[in-house]
């Protein structure tokens, strides 16, 4: 599964999403608790940090926007020191924040997290829940046919706050029908008739049977069929929090993709990973059983961080990897994805060919460059134009090689990418060291 995904990845490109949904200020008041307060039986935070960001809907926005997307921003803020922050970092992105509206008398939604040793110890929230008013209402509709321009899908970011009304999801939905769009939704509450004509619906398992009306003793295939019952969308995506993600399409099928992370420290934001995940994914015409995969793995990562985490390409490449430990050698085809594992990585490239054999002269040069200097990656190339696949599976299976790239088309597109920290060549069984890469691709 893996190894077909790292060729997938390699198909992600830039797109543009809309983003709708109830944006929030996120602080994280981090330090260490020293002692017990001697006014009452608390413990007392010793603050270390501070730090603020955009929460809510504008957490998917920081992840579309570290997954490589552009992102139109909609929503609304307060006239407050927290919704003139949330528009300001958005803006400072390169996110298109026209659809986001300021509001007479609104509270911009504020969740404070005290962290105290890596642990979330108590989170305290400033909101109202707050209806939207039908003139910001009709203001946010009337900018939608110009901020749908160019746009490839829609994100719908529901966290219940009052800005996402019926009428206001029945507008986005038509419009985006209208240019075939496809939307998909992170739902709140247990009425999800409101987001009809969606082309996916992603609740989490609590949500799910609320929203069917059924006790865990249900099946979760009885909870896909009442909801497909009570609302028209194209696929169900339940996510299941450690069990990973359940889809399921109007036809009954199902398919179950098992979460895989190192360390759970914290699920906040997680959801949020998500939607970003699988809109990069929709957004670049991939199979939603693709797109779940690299959610996944996103969502996998984002939970073994404390907070809500970003996650980049590169982060998402280095996992990939990791779990395709069995096949290191790359192609023109998966080349992407060990680009961007690389990023920010320091790596040697050793050139050589096949038809030479795995000799002890190599084996050596091998392990002396696989030792010279730690975090540093070894990377094999092989200048053979069809190299003998037996060396190719031998090279590979070696600890000490890290990659293994094929094709001079991919070395170079590799190393003008991301510069190599030095270069040798195997000649006549000799170690040489070369002053550029491209000497490595001359025959």
């Amino acid at each position: 599964m893996v190894k077909k995904l790292s060729g997938i990845f390699s198909r992600l490109s830039p797109v543009r999403v809309l983003v709708i949904g109830d944006y929030m200020y996120d602080t994280y008041t981090t330090g260490k608790v020293r002692r017990i307060s001697p006014e009452a039986p608390v413990s007392i935070l010793h603050v270390l940090k501070e730090e603020s960001l955009p929460g809510g809907a504008g957490n998917v926005v920081l992840n579309l926007i570290s997954l490589g997307a552009s992102v139109v921003a909609v929503g609304r803020v307060g006239h407050d020191v927290a919704g003139k922050n949330i528009v300001h970092a958005l803006a400072s992105e390169g996110v298109n924040t026209d659809g986001i509206v300021f509001q007479n008398q609104f509270q911009t939604p504020v969740k404070n997290r005290l962290i105290a040793d890596a642990q979330q110890v108590l989170r305290v929230d400033f909101e109202n829940i707050t209806p939207i008013p039908e003139q910001i209402e009709q203001e946010v509709i009337d900018r939608l046919p110009t901020l749908l321009q160019d746009v490839d899908i829609i994100a719908i970011s529901d966290y219940g706050k009052g800005f996402l009304s019926r009428s206001l999801l029945m507008g986005v939905i038509e419009m985006a029908k209208a240019k075939n769009i496809p939307i998909i939704v992170d739902p709140k509450g247990d009425d999800f008739t409101k987001y009809q004509g969606a082309t996916v619906l992603k609740p989490n398992l609590q949500e799910a049977y609320d929203a069917a009306k059924l006790t865990r003793e249900a099946s979760l295939e009885q909870v896909a069929e009442v909801l497909f019952k009570k609302v028209t969308v194209d696929m169900l995506m339940i996510t299941r929090s450690e069990a990973g993600i359940s889809l399921f399409s109007r036809d009954g099928k199902r398919q179950d993709f098992p979460v895989r992370s190192k360390e759970v420290k914290d699920v906040t934001g997680a959801g949020d990973t998500v939607l970003a995940m699988v809109s990069v994914a929709l957004g670049n015409q991939l199979d939603i059983k693709y797109g779940a995969q690299l959610a996944n793995i996103a969502a996998g990562i984002a939970i073994e961080r404390l907070g809500c985490a970003r996650i980049n390409l590169s982060d998402l490449a280095v996992r990939l990897l990791e779990y395709d430990v069995d096949n290191k050698v790359f192609d023109e085809e998966h080349l992407f994805a060990l680009q961007e594992a690389l990023k920010n990585k320091r790596y040697c490239v050793l050139g050589l060919y096949s038809s030479e054999g795995m000799t002890t002269a190599l084996f050596r040069s091998i392990r002396k460059l696989s030792t010279r200097e730690r975090n540093t990656k070894l990377i094999v190339y092989i200048r053979d134009e069809n190299p003998d696949e037996e060396f190719v599976s031998l090279l590979s299976s070696l600890a000490e090689v890290d990659f293994v790239v094929l094709k001079c088309e991919s070395l170079k597109n590799l190393c003008e990418i991301i510069h190599p920290h030095e270069v040798f060549l195997m000649e006549n069984h000799l170690l040489v060291t070369l002053d550029h890469f491209k000497a490595l691709l001359s025959s």
